[in-house]
């Protein structure tokens, strides 16, 4: 990269499969700055994302987040980007941002880690079933959008090593 600045590194995956935390620790330890996609969009609208899905629905929300994916193609640089989950779906070209990193986590392993409190507050967890198709329906295109794919069970620390070794130098 021309700047001097590292490459940007763009964490997607299921919500749960922790993006935020690796994304903050893998920041720490590679020098970049971090970006969560969600905290942006709530600080741009003033409000929290599930009352932007109450109010506008989710149609205007994934607009939100193809507005803020082309800001961070254009402006961000040396940071980690913690997307969130539906995000790829509707951003195609992610690697205009940066290089994409897929978190993979199975299902069941979400679910233990997401508590039935934080389900109710994620506008499209709602039950269990519907999470599922959910899951299952997003994982061909994170796979697809994905340079380096990272099994992320265990520690943080763990992930965030193996994303490393994997970067290219």
């Amino acid at each position: 990269m021309s700047s001097g600045c590292p490459e940007n590194i763009v964490l997607i995956g299921f919500m749960g499969s922790g993006k935020s935390t690796v994304g903050r620790l893998l920041a720490r330890r590679s020098g970049r700055y971090f970006l969560d996609a969600d905290t942006l969009i709530e600080s741009q609208q003033g409000r929290p994302i599930p009352e932007i899905f109450a109010s506008e629905g989710e149609a205007f929300f994934r607009q939100l987040e193809r507005e803020s994916a082309e800001w961070m193609a254009r402006c961000v640089r040396g940071t980690v980007v913690s997307t969130g989950g539906g995000m790829p779906l509707v951003v195609e070209r992610l690697r205009e941002i940066g290089r994409v990193v897929y978190l993979k986590l199975p299902f069941e392993s979400i679910v233990s880690r997401v508590t039935s409190k934080e389900r109710r507050q994620r506008p499209l967890f709602g039950d269990l079933d519907t999470a599922r198709e959910l899951y299952d329906a997003r994982r061909s295109v994170y796979e697809a959008q994905a340079q380096i794919v990272v099994e992320a069970e265990g520690p943080p620390e763990r992930i965030v090593s193996e994303i490393l070794k994997r970067l290219p130098s």
